[in-house]
C-alpha cells in the first residue's frame, strides 16, 4: 500500500509485481501510463480524496473503476477491487482509507492461478506466475496470456515470439503430456522432465517457496 507518490508507486507495482502479492492499496496516486490489466488475480482497492484534482488523481480514480469493472464483467473470475472516492477531502483523506486493510486482509495469495494475464510496463520482468521470458526477450507493451484447464494450455502472445511454461506438480501432472496451444496453433503434445537445474534456478530467482518450479516448456 502506499499514499501519494507511494500511491503512484502501489500503481505501477501491483500490476508488475502481482505474484507476490494477495492485494493492494493505492490512495492518493497517479497511474501515470501503467494498466490495470496484470491485476487480475489479486485484490486491488483505489481511496482517492473527491477534491483532490492534482494531476487529475481523483477523474483517473474515476476511470479506473471503470476499467476494473469492465475487466471483471470480461472475466468474473477475476479482478476483484473496490474503488472509494472520499468526498470533500482534498489530497489528506485523514485516514478515511484505513478501512482499505480489513478489505484486503480477506485476500490469500495464489502463486498458480488457471488464468494469467501478463502485460509488460516500461520496467520489464521475465517471470510472472508460471510464466516466464528468456533473457533479452522482454520488452515493453508485450501482452501474454495463458490459462489452464488439467493438462491443456493455451497461451497467447503479442509482440513475444517464444514464452516459457514453468511447471511443477502442484500445477498439473507431471507425469503425463502436456497439451499447449500457442496463439490459437495446437502444438505437439510435450512432456517436462524434472530437473535440478530448473529448481535450482527458479529458487535463486525468487527465494520463494510456492513459486519454485521443477520443469518447464519453451513455446513454440
Amino acid at each position: 500500500m502506499g499514499y501519494s507518490a507511494g500511491g503512484d508507486g502501489t500503481y505501477q507495482l501491483a500490476p508488475r509485481m502481482a505474484d507476490r502479492l494477495a492485494a493492494a492499496a493505492m490512495m492518493a496516486g497517479h497511474p501515470n501510463e501503467t494498466s490495470p490489466l496484470g491485476l487480475r488475480n489479486i485484490g486491488f482497492t483505489i481511496h482517492v480524496c473527491g477534491e483532490d484534482s492534482g494531476f487529475n488523481r481523483n477523474k483517473i480514480a474515476g476511470e479506473w473503476a471503470v476499467k476494473l469493472a469492465d475487466l471483471q464483467k470480461a472475466d468474473p473470475k477475476g479482478y476483484p477491487h473496490w474503488v472509494h472516492v472520499h468526498k470533500g477531502r482534498p489530497h489528506w483523506m485523514n485516514l478515511e482509507d484505513k478501512e482499505a486493510i480489513p478489505w484486503m486482509e480477506k485476500f490469500t495469495r495464489n502463486p498458480l492461478p488457471e488464468k494469467v494475464v501478463w502485460q509488460q510496463d516500461d520496467v520489464t520482468h521475465e517471470r510472472l506466475y508460471w510464466l516466464a521470458l528468456s533473457k533479452g526477450d522482454a520488452r515493453g507493451g508485450q501482452l501474454i496470456t495463458a490459462e489452464r484447464n488439467g493438462q491443456k494450455l493455451n497461451v497467447t502472445a503479442k509482440d513475444a515470439a517464444r514464452v516459457t511454461v514453468l511447471l511443477n506438480d502442484h500445477l498439473l501432472n507431471m507425469d503425463e503430456t502436456v497439451n499447449i496451444t500457442f496463439n490459437g496453433s495446437a502444438l505437439e503434445p510435450k512432456r517436462s522432465r524434472r530437473t535440478a537445474a530448473v529448481i535450482q534456478r527458479t529458487m535463486a530467482e525468487r527465494g520463494d517457496p510456492r513459486l519454485v518450479f521443477s520443469g518447464e516448456i519453451t513455446v513454440p
